[in-house]
């Protein structure tokens, strides 16, 4: 057993929604979640700079003593992670191989896969090259949606533009089997999402995948937490944003945020 917390980092609200997964599978484990508000978008930036922003978060991470840590997020994700895992000594988990090995379980040959993203995710092609790599004879369908996460920031899920913008990017994807939310921002659309494409489209929540995955690896490594503490708690790089009030109705409960200085 290991009572130290889980780390956890995104560039803002998104990665919210994979704390909320992870706490439905490991409700025992603590998570320490960074924001770093300061520098979103991650998505819009240079590869170097997503890199810099991601080894920062990771070193403030580090000095809190977690166990491991979960980049929550899409960009950050496809643009260093396999960079910080040769740099720190320390479990690094992205959100594209919990998503992969999901795929690998469940999608039958010849399907088509669609992928939504940031521009950096999807320049980056690290969805592509890790599906393929596992899976050569499925289409992918990627695309990229920067409006999104800045949309979600201000927490424009539901409303008239979130419609509109929401059934401009889904006209691409009407014959596909499954959808990938690929930037952890886009949950919190998959209502307007599901609204534009057919009952039949599996609209994969990557949240999910790496709860699943973090819970299985937890148990591997017999380093899961089985005393009840405290749930989370939630540093921003700059707290003069909208994010309390978004994570209030996302986590359902009253929120308290501490700054991070570095």
């Amino acid at each position: 057993m290991d009572t130290r917390p889980i780390g956890m980092f995104d560039s803002g609200i998104g990665g919210l929604t994979v704390l909320k997964e992870v706490k439905k599978v490991l409700p025992n484990e603590e998570i320490m979640y960074l924001g770093d508000t300061k520098r979103f978008p991650y998505g819009s930036k240079s590869k170097e700079a997503i890199v810099e922003a991601s080894r920062n978060c990771i070193k403030y991470l580090m000095k809190k003593n977690v166990k491991l840590i979960v980049i929550a997020c899409g960009t950050a994700t496809s643009q260093s992670l396999d960079i910080l895992q040769k740099e720190f000594d320390i479990p690094i988990i992205g959100i594209i191989e919990p998503t992969v090995r999901y795929l690998q379980e469940h999608v039958k040959s010849e399907e088509t896969i669609g992928i939504i993203a940031t521009q950096g995710t999807i320049r980056s092609m690290a969805w592509e090259k890790n599906i393929q790599e596992k899976l050569p004879n499925i289409e992918i369908k990627s695309e990229e949606t920067p409006l999104l996460a800045t949309m979600a920031e201000q927490g424009w899920t539901n409303n008239k533009v979130a419609k509109y913008t929401i059934k401009e990017y889904m006209k691409c994807f009407k014959k596909i089997d499954r959808l990938i939310l690929g930037c952890t921002h886009y949950p919190l659309f998959e209502i307007l999402i599901k609204k534009e494409l057919s009952k039949k489209v599996d609209i994969i929540n990557t949240g999910e995948k790496v709860a699943d995955y973090l819970k299985k690896y937890l148990e591997d490594k017999k380093i899961q937490n089985s005393n009840k503490i405290k749930q989370f708690t939630i540093y921003l790089t700059d707290k003069e944003t909208n994010f309390a009030k978004l994570a209030k109705q996302l986590l359902e409960q009253e929120i308290e945020i501490k700054e991070a200085k570095f």
